[in-house]
This record gives C-alpha cells, sequence and structure tokens, in this order.
C-alpha cells in the first residue's frame, strides 16, 4: 500500500480493509516499517525493532471479525510487553532479555487484530513528561523536533502523529497519555483505575496510578481498542464496574447536554501562556454552542500535601521497580547504571518507611475524594492538557547531578494531568486548538469515576465541530 493513502486511514479503517481482502496484514506491515525506517532518524520514536517476528505473524494472518485486523503495531519499551521482544524501561540497567510472555494488555491487543512489530522510545522508568533517556537519546515531536513530544509515552505520540502507525500503546501515571497526545496532536484517554489489567507481572502500580491504553488519531480507534483490552482478570487488586455498552457504539447517538465546568487557573500558581488560556476559552465556547451548560469553576489543589505525597509514592513505587528487577537480574544497582534523576528519585524511596508510605497514601487518597467530589455539581470539567506548549529538548538535563522529578518545571507543564491518577477518574486529552506557531494544543476533560462513556460521546461531538484528522506534521 502507498504511504499516502495508508497514512488517510485510522486504525479501524486500516482492518475493514483487510477484512475485505482489499490489503493483506504483510502489505500495512511493510507500509509502516518503510515509514519507520524512513522518518524514525528525524523522530527516533521507535528504540527496538521486531521485524522479522512481526512479518511472521503477518504473513500467517487470516482476518475473522477482529476490529483492528492486520493493523501495525508500536508498543511502549514499559510495561509493553510481547513475547519474544524486551522491555528495558529504557534504562541500561534492564538487559535486552526477551519476555517470555505477553501481558494481558498485549495479548487482548493481538486478538483484536492488531501485530506489534517495534518498541517505542520513553523516559527511563517513566519519569518526568518528556522523553530523552541516554540510553536511546531524545525522542522529538514531528511538529517542531526542536521540541519535546512529551512523555513518558513520547515516542508512541511522536510515531502516530508521523504516521507510522495509526495506534501505539502508552500508559499514564501522572499524565503520560495525555501529555504526549497533547504535544502531538492525538487523542489520549486515560481510563478509570481498573479499567485495563496490568497483569499478569503485577496487579498494581504505585497504589492505583498507572493506567495502561494507547494513543490514536481518532476517537473511534481510541473507543474501540478500549473495548479490545477492557475488563477485569480474576486477582486484579482493582475493578471498573462494567460499561452499558460497547464504548464504539456510545459515539454514535451524542452526548446528553452536560454540565461542563472550566478553568484557566493553575494549579499551583504560576502564570498560564496566555495563547493556552485563550484556547481554553474558545473551546468552553464551542461546548456552549454545542448546547451544554458551561461555567467556570476551579479546583483547589493542595499542593503542600499532595506534592509530596505523590512524590513519596513515586520514588517508593521506583525503588520497589528497580530492586524487583535486580532480584530479577541479580545485579546490584549503582549509580552509573541510572540517570542522576533515576538514582536520586531511587535513593529517595529507598529511605521512605513503610509507615511513611502509608500516611502518604492516606494523604493521597484524600486528594482524590475531595477532587472526586468537585465532579458533584458538574459532569465534566474542562482545562488545558498541559500548563505550557511543548518544552525543548534539552531544558532538563535528567543527567545534572541535582536533578528531580520534583523540578517545578515538571509540576508547572504536567499541569491538573496528575489529579486523575490520584483519584482514578478517566480524563481525555484532544487536540482542538492550535498555537500561532502551528503547534497543538490539548484541550483535557475529566469525567466522574467509570465514565469513559460520557468521555466518548463528547469527545465524538467535538471532533465533528472541530475535527483535526486533516491537520499534519510537515515533518516529511
Amino acid at each position: 500500500m502507498a504511504f499516502e493513502t495508508y497514512a488517510t486511514y485510522d486504525g479501524l479503517a486500516l482492518g475493514a480493509l483487510v477484512q475485505r481482502g482489499e490489503v493483506s496484514a504483510l502489505e500495512l506491515l511493510e507500509t509502516a516499517i518503510a515509514r519507520a525506517e524512513a522518518i524514525n532518524p528525524k523522530i527516533n520514536a521507535i528504540v527496538y525493532r521486531g521485524y522479522d517476528q512481526a512479518r511472521t505473524a503477518a504473513a500467517a494472518f487470516k482476518p475473522a471479525g477482529e476490529p483492528f485486523a492486520g493493523v501495525p503495531l508500536l508498543l511502549k519499551d514499559l510495561l509493553g510487553d510481547c513475547a519474544g521482544m524486551p522491555t528495558r524501561f529504557a534504562s541500561a540497567f534492564v538487559p535486552p532479555m526477551a519476555a517470555p510472555a505477553d501481558s494481558y494488555l498485549v495479548a487482548r491487543l493481538k486478538r483484536a487484530g492488531f501485530v506489534p512489530f517495534a518498541k517505542t522510545n520513553t523516559p527511563e522508568f517513566g519519569l518526568p513528561p518528556f522523553t530523552e533517556p541516554k540510553l536511546y537519546g531524545a525522542a522529538r515531536n514531528p511538529w517542531d523536533t526542536t521540541r519535546t513530544p512529551g512523555g513518558s509515552s513520547g515516542g508512541s505520540a511522536a510515531a502516530v502523529a508521523a504516521r507510522i502507525v495509526p495506534v501505539a500503546h502508552a500508559n499514564d501515571g501522572g499524565g503520560s497519555i495525555r501529555i504526549p497526545a497533547a504535544c502531538c496532536g492525538l487523542v489520549g484517554l486515560k481510563p478509570t483505575r481498573g479499567r485495563n489489567s496490568l497483569g499478569p507481572w503485577v496487579g498494581d502500580i504505585m497504589n492505583g496510578l498507572v493506567a495502561e491504553h494507547v494513543v490514536s488519531r481518532s476517537v473511534r480507534d481510541t473507543a474501540a481498542a478500549l473495548d479490545a483490552t477492557a475488563g477485569y482478570v480474576a486477582g486484579d487488586p482493582y475493578a471498573a464496574f462494567p460499561p452499558a455498552r460497547p464504548y464504539l457504539n456510545e459515539l454514535a447517538g451524542g452526548p446528553r447536554k452536560l454540565r461542563i465546568g472550566y478553568s484557566t487557573a493553575t494549579p499551583y500558581g504560576n502564570p498560564l501562556d496566555p495563547e493556552i488560556a485563550a484556547a481554553t476559552e474558545a473551546t468552553a465556547k464551542l461546548c456552549a454552542a454545542l448546547g451544554h451548560e458551561v461555567q467556570e469553576a476551579s479546583f483547589d489543589v493542595e499542593a503542600r500535601t499532595l506534592l509530596p505525597a505523590f512524590f513519596a509514592v513515586y520514588g517508593a513505587g521506583l525503588a520497589s521497580t528497580i530492586d524487583t528487577l535486580a532480584q530479577l537480574t541479580s545485579r546490584a544497582p549503582r549509580a552509573g547504571d541510572f540517570e542522576a534523576m533515576t538514582w536520586n528519585a531511587y535513593q529517595a524511596g529507598r529511605a521512605i518507611t513503610a509507615s511513611q508510605y502509608l500516611i502518604a497514601i492516606g494523604a493521597l487518597q484524600r486528594s482524590g475524594r475531595a477532587f472526586a467530589a468537585f465532579f458533584e455539581d458538574r459532569d465534566i470539567w474542562l482545562t488545558p492538557s498541559l500548563g505550557a506548549l511543548p518544552l525543548p529538548v534539552g531544558l532538563i538535563n535528567v543527567d545534572d547531578a541535582n536533578a528531580t522529578l520534583a523540578d517545578p518545571r515538571i509540576a508547572a507543564f504536567a499541569h491538573y494531568n496528575p489529579l486523575y491518577n490520584v483519584s482514578g477518574q478517566p480524563a481525555i486529552s484532544l487536540p482542538l486548538q492550535v498555537s500561532k506557531s502551528g503547534l497543538p494544543i490539548g484541550m483535557l476533560f475529566g469525567a466522574r469515576y467509570g465514565e469513559e462513556a460520557t468521555l466518548l460521546q463528547l469527545a465524538a461531538q467535538l471532533e465533528i465541530a472541530q475535527p483535526w484528522h486533516d491537520r499534519r506534521p510537515l515533518i516529511d
């Protein structure tokens, strides 16, 4: 298939072509590989190539009603375990060992017809919201290669924006789906806690902060991917109540009249980019024009409590991950094996006592309850996805001796995203606005626990009212 034709289709449309016999899974894969090899030197999105393994799978693929029949897929080098491919967490400490089996999520994506063929760039252990690991080098934004594609799913987002694939695996522990989606002009849904299983290797990551899903170019791909992956697996520590009907079916009817609150305030008192504030106001007016009840509404973040608790849980979670990997690989962690930001966070995490960890969990739970209560009087909360336009590559040096995840520039950039990880609520970033310089400006919509359907209905309505499909980075 010619690339220019391939690039116009979303994942469901490509799958339909394979179902009808108009193109084969192998033809789609070869187109994706050719695009990857042509564009990756400019964006550094792909860090491991499993081409031969994928070619074998694509050649044997026979469509049998799968929604994404034969569609090429990229997996993030963090939790995206695929049998025969390594997962290195973008860290020199982790050897390139092939995973012995698929994660539950990857297995479900394969059953939906996807053909994984490579791994994408991510920051070391997924820590900061930009993708510049020492092991792989910086990923770059296709819209402006001097800027970040975000993180931690930055490689996945850059690859989708550059039209290597229509859908790519992503995960989110503090904005890591929504931030890259906003940077790269994509749809990025963080599902409700427990919607997608993290098994079989883990049941929970950092007390429920982490959620798995994808980034995509269309709302319907995001919905159909969630249909393919969602569902409780016996032994999971969390279970989101099941949807009333398939998410893809929810897109047809449109949303009811929604009560939408919006805010251009910032969580920590830092000034918001005027261009982003104006974009938020414009989005609020669009929602009102579509018949929704829109009112300004702000949530007061208790930063003195929330931030230390969040970093304590992140540090302890990182320490647990590294110490587990040390046991599996029989390697003792040393400073030289890690970036300075990672090592500093690891040392801080190891110093946290069990009591301090549980106190931090309690503080996050109280914050989560307060945030959830904020939605009692509204269905949706609209804010900018980010506190700034995509950051310049190299702005924050992860290997500076004093590098810390608590850098105020990181908190300001991440904006309100981590709140949804704390509460477990779903949130979606949509590429509704564009800066004067041509960079995407994402708009973040959050809903109550378990109400992905409401978000997807609204997203589909907005996608029709203010479509983004014809926007494409001029990187060729």
